[in-house]
């Protein structure tokens, strides 16, 4: 039988539970987590996930909801060959909570193998969605899903109201959670709207990202795990990786039991029939419930035993009705006291294709008296039609400000694509105007274009070249990689204009071209121009290639009749 325990609410504690809650936890804990003498625990040297040096959301994806809080039994699944349910191939049959209902291991299956391909040096194993899923779902309900992999009902957690949980307003009209008000988290993976908003993944290609779909949840959950070049593969990492997902030392433990449990053996059972988990972290473990805290029953009031045991007429008298101290009013978290985000002397956004920007984004989140508030999540967003991210390969970074108030976003890092995009700063958890910066990639640049060769380039009128022209492109004494080019046949040194008689190129269907474009020097600078051919006009003709940066290189061309 699996051992249980619950994460504790306020007011519902006894030192005999609290004993069996830290002793469950001391039985359980993972590779690199310590205890000091009040039980109390840390992970290693992995950070919270509100830390400033991660750039991870504070809440994580969950926005720290709720969890189910079961452990795996202390008995490993000891494997036998038996007949799949489903597929009636051999497999090994375990444990009945080693069962992970048949989509829903689809579902990790297929989203590791996708991050195997997108981000092989993440390493991350499917088992680790899959205890991710159990603490947050019980395997989306023991596997309530259609045949897509969507939930039969939505799968919510609490609101984020403050009470008990995260105090996260709605973001988003309530178009996931259904909540105009407040968030919540959602799915078979949890994830939180504003999250899942940037997070969110295509998992069975049907072209939504639902938070209800197992296949888009679990890859996402892939990608957020693997994020800032993360290798779960060192313990130190995937610790973070989970307490970003959801900051607590408990929560750490508990998928890392079940990660262990799974990797230890699991098996296949059909859909709608997993073993679903009883214990939640927001509940008491004698709760019959978990997912409404039990009320507390009334006491009965005392008899109070008579004088020399006679049978007193004289009423007894009643104690006094305790008052309830008026609560006191809750001090504004430092998020509610932001007004407004200033620039913090952002320098210009400006790099060449491939290349890191020189400059970063930076904001000071700031009260009404213009005063910086500290640890406020600031979230930086790449907006537009650009291949450029942040460093580590996302698109978005979530940063904590610092005393002064400041948040920095990581580096940006430029793609292939040139042109402007928007980096947009927003405070997380408050609708408030964001500031947008204004990014521009410029493309790569040659300032000298040599040819490769010296041999002349000749050829017979009616016939075609030898040799094809070959240039090698540099900047500013280095190779000028992917630098793109424009070859034309011109009519003379005076006159660039395109020739219409002499050597000329030929296109994909044969035909007479004189001009190339689109054109691009390989990744050591080279550009082979194609196969060149010559009609009846015969003298010397000019080829000119341009690239960006300015590089300009002209080519003699002769074409004579051949010598008797």
């Amino acid at each position: 039988m699996a051992a249980h325990f619950g994460r504790l609410r306020k007011g519902a504690t006894t030192t005999a539970v609290a004993a069996v809650a830290v002793a469950a936890l001391s039985a359980s804990q993972a590779p690199g987590v310590t205890t000091d003498d009040l039980g109390r625990q840390s992970a290693g040297s992995a950070q919270p996930s509100g830390d400033a040096n991660t750039g991870g959301e504070g809440g994580g994806a969950t926005g720290d909801s709720p969890y189910y809080t079961d452990l795996p039994p202390l008995k490993s699944p000891n494997p036998s060959p038996s007949a799949s349910p489903t597929t009636g191939t051999t497999v090994s049959v375990g444990d009945g909570e080693a069962g992970i209902p048949a989509t829903v291991l689809d579902a990790y299956k297929k989203a590791e193998a996708e991050l195997r391909a997108s981000k092989p040096g993440c390493n991350l194993p499917w088992q680790l969605l899959a205890a991710i899923g159990k603490v947050e779902s019980g395997q989306a309900r023991g596997g309530r899903v259609d045949a897509s992999g969507t939930t039969y009902s939505p799968i919510l957690g609490p609101k984020l109201d403050g009470n008990g949980f995260a105090l996260i307003a709605d973001t988003d009209n309530g178009a996931y959670d259904g909540d105009p008000a407040y968030d919540r988290a959602v799915g078979p993976m949890q994830f939180i709207p504003s999250t899942w908003e940037w997070a969110g993944r295509d998992g069975n290609g049907d072209g939504k990202k639902d938070p209800n779909n197992v296949y888009d949840a679990a890859l996402a959950a892939g990608h957020y795990l693997c994020r800032f070049d993360r290798d779960l593969s060192v313990q130190s990492q995937m610790n973070a990786a989970i307490l970003n997902y959801n900051n607590s030392t408990e929560y750490l433990n508990t998928v890392l039991s079940w990660l262990e449990y799974y990797r230890k053996g699991t098996h296949e059972v059909p859909d709608g029939t997993g073993t679903l988990p009883s214990h939640s972290s927001n509940s008491d473990p004698a709760s019959p419930s978990p997912s409404t805290p039990a009320t507390p029953s009334t006491p009965s009031t005392p008899s109070t035993p008579k004088p020399g045991g006679g049978g007193s007429t004289s009423p007894t008298p009643k104690p006094p009705t305790p008052t309830t101290p008026a609560p006191s009013p809750t001090p504004p978290t430092p998020t509610q006291t932001v007004d407004h985000l200033e620039d913090a002397n952002t320098g210009k956004l400006t790099a060449t294709a491939g290349s890191a920007f020189g400059a970063k984004v930076a904001v000071r989140a700031e009260s009404k008296a213009s005063k910086g508030v500290a640890k406020v999540r600031v979230r930086f967003t790449i907006i537009g039609d650009t291949d450029a991210t942040f460093t580590g390969g996302e698109s978005v970074a979530t940063v904590v400000t610092g005393s002064a108030g400041t948040a920095t976003a990581p580096a940006l890092v430029a793609g292939e694509k040139t042109g402007d995009f928007t980096v947009r700063a927003t405070v997380v958890g408050r609708v408030l105007g964001g500031l947008d910066y204004t990014a521009t990639v410029t493309p790569r640049q040659a300032d000298t274009l040599t040819r490769t060769g010296d041999t002349p380039l000749t050829c017979v009128p009616g016939g075609e070249f030898a040799d094809q022209v070959e240039l090698k492109a540099t900047y500013k004494g280095a190779v000028a990689g992917k630098v793109a080019a424009t070859a034309t046949l011109i009519k003379s040194a005076d006159d660039p204009t395109e020739n219409d008689k002499g050597p000329y190129f030929k296109d994909a269907d044969g035909k007479t071209i004189r001009t190339l474009t689109d054109l691009t020097t390989d990744a050591d600078g080279v550009l082979k121009l194609p196969k060149l051919y010559a009609d009846d006009a015969t003298g010397t003709f000019l080829l000119r290639v341009n690239t960006t940066g300015g590089a300009v290189l002209t080519v003699e061309l002769k074409v004579a009749a051949a010598a008797s």
